[in-house]
């Protein structure tokens, strides 16, 4: 299946702070919140939620092209992505500035509290899909990057005729309610989180019920609770993977749509899509950073199965990777 996934490529400045925010949170005072949280370590990662999100699919044994802007530093991270298995031929580098970066503090409950630096990431409005890839991709995952560049692509899915999901959750604060339900418009998939999808029906006056007639799956996910797809007029209601510790939650939700992406190449049943990427969110979670995971496919099918019932629709994972060898 031929994929591309734009969006954010960016370093990833991931912090401890061991207390909760909410304690250091005056309700009467929300207003004027002036704070400062001293934490006790801080990691760079890879990150960027397009580059995440392609990571994890390369894991799978699948070859996403990456399409997005990056900086002067990037020569680092290139390897490493094409060693993964990404495909980073689509991804344009601009020597004027440097990676978009982000930083991010977690508190004791996972909580999070985050700023985005664009970097290069801002000229992604100036390329189209046409201009990095001559052919028509079987999917576009549309994520996270500059406004008027996520604007722009669901424009060109639109005028192409290319099948496009829309996932614009970081962003959803950002955008206001006519980018939404334009970027929405003939989109086969929207993906959001719960809050994310309370904003969208604020800013746009459309409720969940609306959401559902706009695309034709739609995937909210729940966190701790799991996620629900809402597709072909029900609801399927998929539970969290078990983990065995939780060690960070930055990347999460790209693994989640990582996997879901997976299910989908596979024309699994979209339950089956769910779990798998419920299972790649576990991954993630158990490890600090959102590229700091690994699996052979053979242990990924064990451990679905050690929860799930995938009724012998992974039997295709393994057989590719014995192909493989």
């Amino acid at each position: 299946m031929d994929i591309i996934v734009t969006g954010s490529i960016a370093y990833d400045y991931l912090m401890r702070f061991p207390g909760r925010f909410t304690d250091h949170l005056i309700k009467e005072s929300l207003h004027q919140v002036s704070l400062s949280f001293l934490v006790e370590d801080m990691t760079r990662h890879w990150g960027g939620v397009a580059a995440n999100i392609s990571f994890s699919m390369a894991l799978f044994g699948l070859q996403p092209k990456l399409m997005g802007t990056v900086g002067r530093d990037f020569a680092d991270y290139r390897r490493w992505l094409n060693a993964a298995g990404v495909d980073t031929s689509t991804v344009r580098q601009i020597d004027s500035v440097f990676c978009a970066s982000f930083f991010v503090n977690t508190d004791l409950e996972n909580n999070q509290i985050a700023s985005f630096y664009s970097g290069a990431m801002a000229l992604a409005r100036n390329y189209q899909i046409s201009d990095v890839h001559p052919g028509k991709p079987d999917l576009v995952v549309i994520s996270p990057n500059d406004p008027v560049a996520m604007q722009n692509l669901a424009e060109e899915c639109r005028q192409r005729g290319l099948r496009f999901v829309y996932d614009p959750s970081q962003q959803v604060p950002r955008l206001n309610g006519d980018e939404l339900r334009s970027s929405l418009e003939g989109a086969y998939m929207l993906i959001v989180n719960a809050y994310e999808a309370s904003l969208i029906c604020d800013k746009t006056g459309l409720s969940i019920a609306q959401l559902r007639d706009e695309v034709e799956v739609l995937v909210i996910t729940q966190g701790k609770d799991g996620a629900h797809i809402y597709v072909d007029g029900g609801l399927i209601e998929v539970p969290a993977a078990p983990v065995a510790s939780i060690a960070d939650p930055t990347g999460v939700g790209d693994a989640f749509r990582a996997g879901l992406f997976c299910g989908l190449a596979l024309d699994a049943p979209w339950k089956v899509a769910g779990e798998m990427g419920a299972l790649t969110a576990s991954y993630v979670l158990e490890q600090v950073g959102p590229q700091s995971h690994r699996f052979t496919l053979g242990e990924f099918v064990q451990r679905y199965r050690a929860a799930f019932d995938d009724g012998g629709v992974l039997d295709q994972l393994t057989a590719t990777q014995a192909a493989r060898v």
